[in-house]
């Protein structure tokens, strides 16, 4: 491991906070405070360099030599602020600046780092990056809150390299035992915990145990909602029940000529039976907004000439009515049951998962809402459609999410786009709802 990056706060951070000036608190921000969008944007770019993947993207998945050299760029910026870092187990990065009473729970403000396999330079960075600049304006200005700020960097979110996502923010908030998450597998070999050790982030402070204050989450909406309706904020409100599911399937290996069919256990035949289904699930309920994902299909020896005998999949159902998704999600067990039956294969389900509803905070909702209001932002109101760390959040703490529009609602792709000047409403957004929730009395 190398020292200086992960685990405790080091011996020179710790002589540093101690010849800070005396803390203080201050009034609220006066409306026209803002983000150095400058500043901010520099950091995007810097980011941008780090993984290239497809021109104008990334690939930067969880735990490779490119997530190292991110994190590494992330931690020195935090300790350049004079930010207190520390790393838990499962190589989540923690920043924290001080409040003036830090005897109370903090508040945290993070998303991820990681990126997909084709991924664009905004998705989670924002929310990261965001919280950043949120700490680097706060030190401009000379106001410290009365409660603590942590920034989070969450490991794996994606979900791109060792499936499930979000498995950190998981394990912190309980939902995963931290042994399970070590000992998940990369499509290329290592396990989790090794790849952790092998970049240096394997931090050994403890996952969780800790209950924030709030947590609050900026990200791009990854949707076309806000830029259709030239929306500078978006409030998010609820999010779509979905139900995910991680299964492998057994079969037996056999020459693809002579074997008969009614004996052959092909595992690959298995899961793209089920995954097909899952497909038809999410195009009968695509009238009212309902999605079926067919999102993984692995297997082996997924060779011509051989059969496979096993097989991986992932997939999930999501819809904004919790009954219908209930449904979906019972005609997706249903499919599992008769792909395997249909290719005389065993199935283990691995890890199922659901979340959704209306998950977040009201009290930190109206405080979006009045936030982005007072600051004369056209805001609007919307469901969150995809999977991110503040779900697990939202199980521990008050939560909410921030959105800022995404250029036509493209994303988890090279040509995901939002510019300098569309990201400032909702940094502005951010800094001041944060700044409100850690100075209240």
């Amino acid at each position: 491991m190398r020292r200086g990056i992960v685990g405790p706060v080091r011996v020179e951070d710790r002589d540093a906070a101690a010849l800070r000036p005396p803390l203080k608190a201050k009034p609220m921000l006066p409306t026209d405070c803002s983000v150095d969008t400058a500043r901010f944007w520099s950091t995007i770019e810097t980011s941008a360099t780090i993984g290239v993947g497809r021109e104008g993207g990334l690939s930067r998945l969880a735990l490779t030599d490119d997530d190292r050299a991110m994190r590494d760029v992330f931690v020195t910026w935090c300790r350049e602020a004079q930010l207190d870092v520390r790393v838990d187990k499962v190589g989540t990065i923690f920043a924290r600046r001080s409040g003036t009473d830090d005897t109370l729970p903090p508040v945290f403000v993070g998303s991820h780092l990681d990126t997909q396999a084709n991924g664009g330079r905004f998705d989670g960075i924002v929310g990261v990056l965001g919280a950043l600049e949120l700490v680097r304006t706060l030190d401009d200005l000379g106001h410290v809150t009365r409660r603590p700020i942590e920034i989070v960097n969450w490991t794996n979110e994606e979900g791109a390299r060792f499936s499930p996502p979000m498995v950190a923010s998981g394990c912190f908030a309980g939902s995963y035992a931290l042994d399970w998450v070590l000992s998940l597998k990369a499509d290329d070999g290592p396990r989790f915990g090794d790849e952790l050790a092998r970049i240096g982030y394997a931090g050994d402070h403890p996952v969780g145990g800790i209950v924030p204050d709030a947590y609050f989450e900026l990200h791009i909406e990854q949707g076309p909602i806000l830029d259709a309706a030239r929306m500078e904020v978006g409030v998010v409100t609820h999010a779509y029940h979905s139900h995910g599911l991680l299964a492998n399937f057994s079969g037996e290996t056999a020459h693809t000529g002579p074997w008969p069919m009614e004996k052959r256990r092909n595992a690959l035949a298995a899961g793209a039976r089920l995954l097909t289904a899952v497909d038809d699930i999410g195009l009968d309920h695509a009238a009212t907004g309902g999605k079926g994902t067919a999102a993984r299909l692995v297997a082996w020896p997924n060779k011509a000439g051989i059969l496979s005998d096993w097989a991986q999949i992932v997939c999930d159902v999501r819809h904004e009515d919790e009954a219908i998704a209930a449904e979906m999600q019972r005609r997706m067990m249903e499919a599992l049951e008769a792909a395997a039956k249909r290719t005389h294969c065993g199935y283990d389900v691995l890890d199922t998962w659901n979340w959704g509803g209306r998950i977040f905070d009201e009290t930190l909702i109206a405080l979006v809402r009045d936030t982005a209001g007072r600051l004369g932002l056209r805001h609007q109101d919307l469901p969150s459609q995809a999977g991110h760390d503040a779900y697990f959040m939202a199980r521990i703490c008050p939560t909410v999410m921030i959105f800022t529009p995404c250029r036509d609602g493209i994303t988890h792709n090279n040509n995901e786009f939002v510019s300098e000047a569309e990201l400032r409403p909702a940094l502005n957004t951010l800094l001041h709802s944060v700044v409100a929730r850690a100075d209240r009395g």
